[in-house]
């Protein structure tokens, strides 16, 4: 930073970028309300339905990484101001649409509202030092509750004024705040140090992304936070069709999982601060691992061959029990999501928009495409629980390939005498961005302690 910002500059900033993704995020996943009313008054198929809501996850996805590449080019506070506007606009148009094809580009433009993530992001890592990065950026994440607000408010929207007035709502409070971020928001810290270097090309600001690490954060959110989205739409689906619950028990016990899992990243990010980034991806991973290969397990009868007969038992999770893993699942997840954010500004301090744009984009990517896979699984293997099973798998797949990879700078480190306390991941100093950083080696004849 080129100067050091007051804490009521701070908290301003996170403020408003807090505030406003809470927004975003509610106009994100507004077809979750919208689309049943859409459905009955054009007589759309669950398949049809299904594609309508997934779009936006789709295009907000996609639209991460260039909103990132412009974020780090322009700075926030234009692109989150131009970004709302332009989706209140595209919201608006939405309530013109007649026919079904017309509704899916409408949900096209629809789902840049996702994009603000990785706008946010940007904006407020660059007010904040290192040290509180973390926790932050977990508040500021804290705006995926803004679904709990479509699905609390939506509905008494659409009840009382239709789906088309409910959309114009929508858009017309998210063109104020677009206007009013424009005006109330600053220029970030960095602003003066990207005005008074050279206009970086397209190619120099996606560099990073020839590095595995980026690719290997991103897996680490696509688990975090696309599984999370998955399993947020997924889950009442569930419930319904193996305890057969009626679709208002599915919902609630369904908030239980999306709710705290949005607010409990303000705790993951204090804690990446307070104990490490790296420290809180193992907790995650670790418990993620236990709880997904117990709710993979579908229900078993056994019969041992005892010496008097056969002895039968069944392992079957009951309803509460599936609750407390499902909740557990949730609270661990939302500690990741604000540990794998925590990573990029230490590792990629100017490229956070883009290294940023990448990861979230794979990981909303990865809300869009799980549903669609634990369906397939359904319709392929007949068992409800192979869901959990795709799940247990890419998180142990990420488990192993970050516990391999910090070993290894461990060793790295270890032969030149030196070390970088807790840094998220690779903590070997030359292996942070840019590569050509020369590396410190001790004097001869040192030998420093490792620090735990």
């Amino acid at each position: 930073m080129t100067t050091t910002p007051t804490r009521p500059q701070q908290y301003r900033a996170l403020g408003l970028s807090t505030f406003s993704f809470t927004l975003c995020f509610a106009v994100w996943t507004i077809f979750s309300i919208i689309g049943i009313r859409i459905a009955e008054d054009l007589g759309l198929s669950d398949t049809q339905l299904g594609l309508l809501m997934a779009t936006p996850i789709l295009t907000g996805s996609i639209s991460r990484l260039f909103l990132g590449i412009w974020t780090d080019r322009y700075g926030g506070r234009w692109v989150f101001g131009i970004l709302m506007l332009t989706t209140a606009a595209c919201v608006y148009l939405l309530t013109f649409a007649t026919t079904y094809p017309m509704l899916l580009v409408g949900a096209l433009g629809v789902g840049l509202a996702g994009g603000s993530f990785i706008v946010g992001v940007a904006y407020t890592a660059a007010w904040f030092e290192k040290e509180r990065q973390g926790t932050a950026l977990g508040i500021f994440g804290a705006g995926n509750v803004g679904s709990a607000v479509t699905n609390f408010g939506a509905p008494f929207l659409l009840v009382a004024f239709g789906w088309e007035q409910t959309a114009q709502i929508y858009a017309t409070i998210l063109a104020i705040m677009g206007v009013a971020f424009i005006l109330l928001a600053r220029e970030d810290p960095l602003a003066a140090e990207r005005g008074g270097e050279k206009a970086k090309t397209f190619m120099e600001q996606m560099e990073p992304l020839r590095e595995l690490r980026v690719w290997r954060f991103a897996l680490y959110y696509f688990f975090v936070f696309g599984a999370f989205v998955a399993l947020a739409l997924w889950l009442p689906h569930y419930l319904i069709g193996v305890y057969g619950l009626d679709i208002k028990t599915a919902g609630m016990i369904a908030a239980l999982y999306t709710i705290p899992a949005s607010l409990f990243r303000v705790l993951g990010g204090w804690l990446s601060d307070r104990f490490g980034a790296r420290r809180v991806m193992y907790w995650t991973f670790g418990a993620s691992v236990v709880c997904t290969f117990l709710l993979s397990y579908p229900p078993t009868d056994y019969v041992v061959h005892g010496i008097e007969g056969d002895i039968r038992f069944t392992l079957d999770m009951n309803l509460p029990m599936f609750v407390v893993l499902i909740f557990t699942l949730g609270f661990f997840m939302s500690l990741g999501k604000a540990a794998v954010y925590k990573h990029i500004p230490v590792y990629y301090p100017m490229h956070v928009g883009a290294v940023g744009g990448v990861v979230g984009m794979i990981g909303g990517l990865g809300g869009f495409i799980l549903p669609l896979a634990f369906g397939a699984l359904n319709d392929i293997t007949g068992i409800w629980q192979s869901c959990f099973m795709l799940m247990f798998v890419i998180v142990a797949a990420a488990l192993v390939w970050m516990h391999y990879a910090i070993r290894t700078a461990e060793r790295e480190e270890w032969a030149a005498h030196e070390e970088r306390t807790d840094l998220p991941e690779l903590a070997t100093p030359h292996l942070f961005y840019p590569l050509n950083r020369p590396r410190r080696h001790p004097p001869a004849g040192t030998n420093p302690p490792r620090k735990d």
